[in-house]
């Protein structure tokens, strides 16, 4: 028999599962005074090139790795990602993307459900998901609100990558108390070593003044350069980079400044 847990009271056992299952927390001294600006980062579009996604894995820290469903590698990917106890999100497709598991405002409920049931078993071990692309979907609230609600009762959280000014996913999510949190910072739409650097730094500027930050990149060549590079100076400067679950729990489903005011998404 099932135990019955109140819906708050599931998302706050996750996040608690998702702690203890992650790396301690250790404050950093900067020099001047004990303080402490965490990181998380998640690399997209991974399944499609063995080179991109083995240069992602092995990123030197609990990096997140968002695997689109329909590309020629997720499954196997997802696999060797969960072996090498790396957290695994589905990076759903959703309009304008294209393709058999992509979201389009006009297919109804059904098709939805069997879209993402779909893409769930095309990627193994999906602790939660993230939109692929999504600026037209992510702002419809009748699929926003079911979604969030499919999650819940899948035990499974939500990045909001925030594609569009207009999307209600997290708030939909706050609302009924889901595991989620938002994108802070992409760091690679303008793909040169000096725009990449820039961005990672004003991610750290970010941290330091919000307390965390959550940034997404994706598997260019140039990316991990700068990656590869910089991450392992972060500890120096004062950011401790920790897992996404970490980062929920961390953030309590609170918006930060950029997405909301007082903690609520707008």
């Amino acid at each position: 028999m099932r135990l019955w847990l109140p819906t708050w009271l599931w998302a706050l056992s996750y996040s608690l599962i998702g702690v203890a299952q992650a790396a301690p927390v250790e404050p950093v001294n900067t020099g001047n005074a004990l303080h402490v600006a965490y990181l998380s980062l998640v690399i997209d579009d991974l399944g499609q090139s063995p080179s991109g996604d083995s240069r992602a894995l092995a990123l030197p820290g609990p990096v997140t790795l968002a695997i689109m469903p329909d590309t020629p590698h997720a499954t196997e990917f997802a696999r060797e990602a969960h072996r090498a106890r790396k957290t695994v999100i589905l990076h759903m497709p959703m309009d304008p993307a294209t393709g058999p598991f992509a979201w389009h405002p006009e297919l109804p409920l059904p098709e939805l459900e069997k879209r993402l049931n779909a893409a769930l078993l095309a990627v193994p071990y999906a602790a939660g998901i993230n939109n692929h692309m999504g600026s037209r979907m992510t702002a419809e609230p009748v699929a926003m609100t079911w979604l969030v609600a499919e999650l819940q009762r899948r035990h499974l959280f939500l990045l909001d990558s925030r594609t569009s000014a207009k999307t209600v996913a997290a708030a939909e999510a706050q609302r009924i108390g889901l595991a989620s949190l938002s994108r802070d910072i992409f760091l690679d739409d303008e793909r040169t070593t000096a725009a990449i650097t820039g961005q990672l730094n004003a991610a750290i500027a970010l941290a330091h003044k919000q307390g965390s930050v959550v940034m997404i990149g994706h598997p260019y060549p140039v990316t991990l350069d700068v990656l590869e590079r910089e991450l392992p100076r972060l500890k120096a400067q004062g950011v401790v980079w920790i897992e996404l679950r970490q980062m929920i729990s961390l953030r309590g489903n609170q918006a930060m400044a950029g997405h909301g005011k007082n903690g609520v998404y707008r």
